[in-house]
């Protein structure tokens, strides 16, 4: 029974110690707090403010008013972004709906200052579970909601716009390459023909050379002349008619009346000469044979 009592005591006197020294730790983490307040109103000295306060959650990392109070102090100096860290600090040791409600309220307010309608309404929804009445909160949520559908609706705009503009530059792009390609295959074409004319110029004047060297040499160009030339000849032989009465004589032979006129002139010439000689033989002169033809 004794010993009871003693242990009695000294759970009591442990209690009543914890508690005085929680008392304490409360008691000096709401004195940083004030005087942070104080320097902001009074002074606005927002450095000397945020170090007092940081004070106080060190002092007391429970106490959800400091976190609160501070996260304010950089709401109101647009440090957004360490606004939002602290009052979700805040809703972490929050044990009333009333501190989550102002801490979620708050935070919304912080993403409508960034233009995060998305998450502002998440944070004005979770508000309104913790306080249903607030009429701001309210208000604020269908503000942000508003806001988030007028941003959905550009960005739906503005994609539209870009994927048109891309099609269009695709359009284009493509229709420019197809050109090229086209006047590309022109130009290879005419290229083609150019260089085939050329060398069937050059075909030509081969052949051209070829025949010319030929006639140089003398013979295709000799035995086409004297083909064209016999040609010609026949041709006059054709057009030219025998005289009536006459036939047609061979070059370099004599006709057998020409025969006949030479004989009787070669005969006549010898009587002529016979008879000289048998003239002479009369006379008994001695003469030499000559003849004239």
């Amino acid at each position: 029974m004794k010993t009871k009592i003693i242990l009695l005591f000294i759970l009591q006197t442990i209690v009543g110690f914890g508690q005085e020294e929680r008392q304490k730790i409360e008691e000096e983490g709401t004195r940083f707090v004030a005087n942070a307040n104080e320097v902001l109103v009074k002074d606005g000295n927002f450095p000397k403010a945020e170090g007092e306060y940081r004070k106080a959650i060190a002092v007391n990392p429970a106490d959800a008013t400091a976190k609160y109070n501070l996260a304010n102090a950089y709401y109101n100096s647009s440090k957004f972004d360490e606004a939002t860290k602290r009052y979700s600090d805040m809703v972490k040791v929050a044990t009333t709906k009333a501190e989550k409600h102002k801490a979620f309220h708050n935070q919304g307010n912080v993403f409508m200052e960034q233009k995060k309608y998305k998450e502002a309404v998440e944070a004005y929804k979770n508000a309104l579970r913790n306080n249903p009445k607030d009429e701001e909160t309210r208000y604020n949520l269908a503000l942000a909601k508003k806001k988030l559908e007028k941003e959905q609706k550009k960005n739906k705009q503005n994609k539209d716009n870009k994927d048109n503009k891309d099609n269009k530059d695709n359009k284009d792009k493509d229709q420019k390459d197809k050109d090229q390609k086209d006047k590309d295959q022109n130009k290879d074409k005419k290229e083609g023909g150019d260089e085939k004319e050329n060398k069937g110029d050059k075909g030509d004047e081969k052949d051209k050379k070829g025949k010319d060297e030929k006639d140089d040499q003398g013979d295709p160009k000799d035995k086409d002349d004297k083909k064209d030339k016999g040609k010609e000849g026949d041709k006059e032989k054709k057009d030219q008619k025998p005289e009536q009465g006459k036939p047609k004589q061979m070059q370099g032979k004599l006709s057998p009346q020409q025969v006949k006129s030479l004989l009787e002139a070669m005969n006549n010439q010898e009587k002529k000469v016979q008879d000289k000689i048998n003239a002479k033989k009369a006379k008994g002169a001695k003469v030499k044979t000559e003849k004239d033809w």
